[in-house]
């Protein structure tokens, strides 16, 4: 039977050397792995993947297709729900989505249905679909920010026959899928760059350097650059600090800022001239998954890494294979651990981490036991950087040019369900309302939101 079939293990770098290099972990399946791991699908009457899939992605139908060979027709199955398999089938987690309501996985291992995604989207990389000859509709739709949300907007809108503009304030296309992920876990060049053309040979036009807020706009746009409707899918790039003593030295900063050196400015790379300072021990303040590449980054780049998190590993957000590489990479994990305060010396440089023992109390709102300190159990860690990997906020500029856009008190832009907010024609969707999220819920978003923006301008 199928099912009593083992999956089918993916090859990956040995982690020695990979903790050396900037190139892809996971290799992914070849022809003859993918085929064989697609058969132990079990073509499910209901399947219960699909409905786990945030885009509703019709799995069984692509995996069927696989399965006998027809990956170009893999391809096409899953394009009619995602622009970004490629993208999504190595950074979705889909151990708590699609694979985790897999049947498969009640007595055994679920079907590895990312990594299947994953190499139909290559597939599709390297023989890619026709431009689009779709006619337009005459009407122009704006999407602000090049991320996740943006891209699946966009690419949606202009299948439906609108002319679409994307704005991205920074000076390269992909938002946090260029400057936050890092290389290893998402090729820019091999991955990234082409499914940002894919959306371009749809008629997606993109505009890099524009500030929304500043450069234009959301009322300007609408009421004078002849846009029908925008999309705000900008993201959460505000990122948050703890409030402790010594957060102000040289040598602590943010995570979000440390990656995007990284990524965006190729500081990881000697051909370009944009070095990047880790000392020679550096301690990443969190436990997700923004944290686990911020840390396993610091080890590419020499340094000692070490994580510090309150809670114990099993209340670890990052997901399970990312806690599992960082690991064997020889990243040190300090759990229920709490930093009070960033030690510095005379000059204002970093010279250590203050922290607190923790235990865990009763649970709080989320679900999780609630940490609760250890009296008298101060220590201290010694280090010459601190990245705060705590989460991050919408950026307010867009939200603070009008007037009608309603916020919460953390600066999320409000947004039903389908996008709509409260400024007729302005819809939202992805991080800048959700707060940071991952890449497949913020595309979800993206093309809900493009649903009711063709409606909104049929119906106007």
């Amino acid at each position: 039977m199928a099912n009593k079939i083992p999956r089918v293990p993916v090859r990956e770098q040995d982690p020695a050397i990979r903790a050396t290099n900037f190139e892809e972990v996971c290799y992914g399946y070849n022809i003859e792995e993918a085929t064989l791991e697609a058969s132990r699908c079990l073509n499910c009457k209901n399947p219960r993947c699909v409905a786990a899939c945030p885009v509703g992605i019709q799995i069984p139908h692509f995996i069927e297709r696989l399965t006998a060979g027809d990956v170009s027709g893999a391809a096409e199955v899953i394009s009619q729900d995602s622009s970004l398999p490629s993208i999504c089938g190595r950074v979705c987690p889909q151990e708590s989505q699609c694979e985790g309501a897999c049947i498969l996985g009640i007595k055994g291992e679920p079907v590895a249905i990312g990594k299947l995604e994953r190499y139909v989207g290559d597939y599709r990389l390297e023989n890619p679909a026709p431009e689009s000859n779709t006619p337009r509709n005459g009407h122009k739709v704006a999407v602000v920010g090049s991320g996740p949300s943006g891209l699946a907007c966009a690419s949606d809108l202009a299948q439906m026959g609108y002319e679409v503009t994307v704005f991205e304030a920074l000076h390269e296309v992909g938002g946090v899928l260029v400057y936050g992920i890092p290389e290893f876990r998402l090729p820019k060049k091999k991955v990234v760059a082409k499914e940002i053309d894919a959306v371009r040979r749809l008629g997606v036009k993109f505009e890099t350097d524009v500030v929304v807020g500043r450069t234009v706009t959301v009322d300007s746009l609408l009421d004078e650059e002849g846009f029908d409707a925008v999309f705000i899918g900008s993201g959460a790039g505000l990122p948050r600090f703890m409030g402790i003593e010594g957060e102000n030295l040289n040598g602590v900063l943010s995570a979000n800022e440390f990656l995007t050196r990284a990524n965006l400015m190729r500081a990881y790379d000697e051909e370009y001239d944009t070095p990047i300072y880790v000392g020679r021990r550096v301690v990443v303040v969190g436990g997700g998954n923004v944290a686990m590449d911020a840390v396993r980054t610091a080890k590419r780049l020499g340094a000692e890494a070490t994580i510090v998190y309150r809670r114990s590993e099993k209340e670890l957000p990052a997901r399970v294979e990312e806690v599992h590489h960082a690991k064997q990479e020889g990243i040190e994990f300090r759990m229920l651990t709490n930093p009070t305060r960033v030690i510095g010396d005379d000059k204002g440089w970093v010279t250590g981490l203050n922290c607190v023992q923790m235990e865990l109390g009763e649970p709080d709102e989320s679900g999780r036991r609630s940490p609760v300190e250890v009296a008298g159990s101060d220590f201290t860690i010694e280090c010459d950087v601190v990245i705060m990997a705590l989460g991050t906020s919408p950026n307010p500029l867009i939200a603070s040019t009008t007037d009608e856009l309603e916020t919460t008190r953390r600066g999320c832009i409000v947004a039903d369900e389908e996008g709509r907010t409260s400024r007729r024609g302005v819809f939202a969707g992805g991080d800048t309302v959700t707060g940071a999220a991952t890449v497949i819920l913020a595309m979800g978003a993206g093309r809900k939101a493009a649903k009711a923006i063709d409606e909104y301008i049929r119906n106007k």
